[in-house]
């Protein structure tokens, strides 16, 4: 039974190549995935992920895994950034495929329930007249609408008295749009006093202070520089895979461990100072075991030991330092146990 499965035809050529080459690496340093795990402090779940294609091992990974097996780094690091951006490129082409699914689906959706009705005789799905009414007021059926009649001036000779004199309808006209537009001059006259007052009082009505009337510019911070393969920091990370934003390895540590049932299963606490953040991980367990991590009254999902695995770590969440979090493990047969 040959030790690897085959990787997976969606990916891209480059990925595809990448994790070949580290299956090479793996091969020729003859370790096992366990002793893999232990010697560069990636879990061994998460180096079968790495390894199948499944997930793009973070540069800290990398980087171990060039130390253990005795290659060079830069080489290494050159594919992996050839990878990473092959993989960051088929992320975005899934996303705008997924993007176009639903706008396709909202298209459809709005063409079933609010898309325009059939044109026939009559106007209407059944014959009726009412999508071809004209405005006006609506009439019984059968009859067809009245549009009100609209006033009209009178005509009126360019040098003399009008037509026909009748002084309301001569004048409604004309006075109806002086009125229009002495509303509307109130209005902008009303608008331009408004703006000047809130211009002196928020000025303080004097505009010559010299040096004190200058505004003192608000001081800028800077986000925190992260090292390279970190990809969140503190709230950012709380509820995210560990190793896969960078946070395992080397820059993580195990500030509190506890052995479970018959003192071969360990739990423990592990910690990223410079992640700002705490997850829990069991290890010489069975499938079935479960870890979780709580912080206050607040816990984390499950991390679930799989099929193959002996071991398994929850999501990040967020703390200041690793003293506020406890790691606790739920083992097959009942057995409980947590960190201190």
């Amino acid at each position: 039974m040959p030790r690897w499965r085959a990787l997976p035809d969606e990916l891209d050529p480059q990925v595809k190549e990448f994790a070949s080459q580290l299956r090479r690496l793996v091969d020729r340093s003859g370790l096992g995935i366990a002793a893999l795990a232990d010697r560069t402090g990636y879990s061994k779940t998460s180096w079968e992920r790495y390894l199948n294609g499944r997930l793009l091992a973070p540069k800290g990974a990398i980087v171990a895994l060039a130390e253990v097996t005795g290659t060079s780094p830069v080489h290494l690091t050159t594919m992996w950034e050839l990878a990473e951006r092959a993989w960051s490129r088929s992320e975005m082409r899934h996303d705008m495929t997924m993007e176009a699914i639903r706008i396709s689906q909202a298209r459809a959706a709005l063409g079933e329930f609010g898309g325009p009705a059939p044109s026939g005789k009559g106007g209407g799905k059944n014959g009726s007249a009412t999508a071809a009414r004209p405005t006006g007021i609506a009439g019984p059926a059968g009859v067809s609408p009245t549009v009100p009649p609209q006033a009209q001036a009178p005509s009126v000779d360019r040098f003399g008295p009008p037509s026909a004199p009748s002084a309301p309808s001569t004048r409604s006209a004309p006075s109806g749009g002086r009125r229009r537009l002495t509303m509307f001059l109130a209005g902008v006259l009303g608008a331009a006093i408004v703006v000047l007052i809130a211009y002196v009082l928020t000025s303080g009505g004097d505009g010559d202070k010299g040096d004190d009337a200058k505004p003192t510019p608000s001081p800028t911070t800077s986000a925190p520089q992260l090292p390279a393969g970190v990809q969140c920091v503190g709230a950012d990370c709380t509820g995210k895979d560990p190793e896969a934003m960078g946070c395992g390895g080397d820059l993580a540590d195990s500030s509190a461990k506890a052995t479970v049932g018959a003192g071969t299963v360990t739990v423990e606490v592990r910690y990223s100072k410079t992640c700002k953040a705490a997850w829990g991980r069991i290890q010489g367990a069975t499938p079935g075991d479960s870890v979780t991590l709580g912080v206050g009254a607040k816990t984390s999902k499950k991390g679930l030991v799989g099929a193959a695995d002996t071991d398994a770590y929850t999501p990040m969440m967020a703390v200041g330092s690793a003293a506020e979090a406890k790691a606790c493990a739920t083992l097959g047969g009942g057995q409980k146990g947590c960190t201190k």
